[in-house]
């Protein structure tokens, strides 16, 4: 096998390895940090960027880790609108029925968002900071109107602009975002009373579903005729774009099936869309304008909220540790965390991840936590991170250093956890390797919805895989578990 370096896979490549990762607890800190190390990259829950690192090669890397800053995850409701801290995440907002109510559209957006476990981790701040023309909020913000505050450092104290997230964008995931910056606050403005909004996306599949073509629409109606229309539509060109065409082609008119029929066109008609992997141009065409009709009817129709689910589960709310022990973490820093009950230390936690950690760093490794796919795909890495269902391998063992975790092997006490039971009874462990995720969610599942629906239970698993395609005796099992029937 040739081993030039561009003939190889990238799983087969050197990643970008971390020289260091910075612990701040207070913007001021986070900033001077970045004044220091203004190469250093800002991480949150690193469900994005941990792949890019493992995705490039390049010179050793500084993070500044703003899981630990205070109020980072907090959400406060000013009249108007909600102020997102910068660490708030997607089931944050799922879990808030707050924005059911008054922003609906990016509850929606946050609930498509990969699965319980990375949504647990992923923030709308990173959403944003990646910039990606598929990120699901963008849209959803867009439409909404909402704005992003980006703080500095200036003689000592914080600077502070706002930027509506339209403006925010310059290109291919470029932002307005200066070195010296970063995001502290989202300001979401609630629907007004005549407004109403709706989120919808088009994917390869039902969950962890990379958008084909996603659209946030706001319209207001006055007198049973549209006062106005915005619409952002994502994954059609390199940047979420806001249609020009869409309140052109319904202000002033009635939301008939007529006018939406033709707004759905004219917007189709309208957009460049690109050609790529998941789908043709021609295709991104045609389905735009079907999906945009459709969303139109629920929005006339008062259905816009008919498909959320009832009590979607997240998998844990997380409890966050204390202050870090080490606000600077480097490969010889010994970092510490209780797994399973038990006070665990090991080193290299700079460059490895959570999951890499608890198997072959950790004093006492945890060999039941499994690498299926290294990419937050399989759930076969699930562990609890202070309460919460996460990724292992989309965690940066030095962002859990002084956290509690929860591997497979935490389940069970003196007796098996029930659901191990039933996963015997109900011959739910196959090939088995796939299983020790499964238990960790579906136990997760149990401890927030202790008789989960159907959906309940297809929503909790989604971001587990079984190779083996045997998901029935596993949704058995949690029925069983849960005291109903197989």
């Amino acid at each position: 096998m040739s081993t030039v370096f561009g003939e190889l896979h990238e799983v087969q490549r050197s990643s970008t390895s971390v020289e260091r990762v910075l612990r701040p607890t207070t913007w001021t800190e986070a900033l001077a940090a970045l004044d220091e190390y203004p190469d250093a990259r800002p991480i949150a829950g690193g469900t994005d960027l941990l792949l890019d690192l493992a995705r490039s090669s390049g010179d050793p890397v500084t993070l500044l880790d703003l899981s630990s800053v205070a109020g980072g995850r907090e959400i406060v409701d000013d009249g108007d609108a909600f102020v997102l801290g910068a660490g708030v995440t997607h089931n944050q907002i799922v879990a808030d029925p707050r924005f059911r109510a008054h922003c609906l559209p990016l509850a929606q957006a946050c609930l498509e968002i990969g699965s319980p476990q990375l949504r647990n981790r992923a923030t709308i701040a990173g959403n944003l900071a990646t910039a990606s023309p598929a990120n699901d909020s963008i849209s959803a913000l867009m439409a909404l109107g909402a704005s992003v505050v980006l703080s500095r450092l200036v003689d000592g104290g914080l600077s502070e602009r706002t930027v509506d997230v339209v403006a925010f964008f310059r290109g291919f995931r470029a932002t307005v975002r200066e070195p010296s910056e970063l995001i502290t606050a989202i300001r979401v403005p609630k629907l007004a009373a005549d407004e109403r909004g709706i989120w919808v996306k088009v994917g390869l599949r039902r969950a962890q579903a990379i958008s084909v073509v996603h659209a946030g629409l706001v319209v207001a109606l006055h007198d049973d005729k549209v006062a106005d229309a915005r619409l952002a539509i994502g994954s059609v060109a390199p940047t979420v774009i806001m249609s020009h065409v869409f309140p052109a082609s319904l202000i002033g008119k009635p939301l008939s099936e007529g006018s939406i029929a033709s707004s759905a066109a004219a917007v189709a008609a309208s957009i460049e869309p690109i050609d790529d992997v998941r789908a043709t141009a021609e295709y991104r065409t045609a389905v735009t304008e079907a999906v945009l009709a459709r969303a139109l009817r629920a929005v006339a129709d008062g259905r816009a909220d008919a498909a959320w689910p009832l009590d979607a589960p997240v998998l844990g709310v997380r409890t966050p540790s204390g202050p870090p022990a080490s606000p600077v973490i480097t490969n010889e820093t010994l970092v510490s965390m209780v797994v399973n009950g038990e006070p665990t230390t090991g080193a290299s936690a700079a460059e490895t991840t959570l999951l890499d950690w608890l198997r072959d760093h950790a004093s006492a490794p945890t060999t039941g936590v499994k690498e299926g796919c290294a990419e937050g795909e399989c759930g076969a890495c699930t562990v609890r991170l202070d309460g919460a269902a996460v990724m292992g391998c989309l965690v940066a063992a030095a962002q859990a250093d002084g956290a509690e975790i929860v591997t497979v092997e935490g389940l069970a006490g003196d007796t098996l956890h029930p659901l191990q039971a039933s996963f015997i009874d109900e011959f739910a462990v196959q090939c088995g390797f796939c299983i020790p995720g499964f238990l960790v969610a579906g136990a997760s599942l149990l401890d927030e919805h202790p008789s989960p629906s159907a959906e309940q239970i297809e929503l909790g698993l989604a971001g587990n895989l079984c190779r083996c395609t045997g998901y029935y005796p596993i949704t058995a099992a949690v029925r069983a578990a849960a005291g109903g029937s197989s």
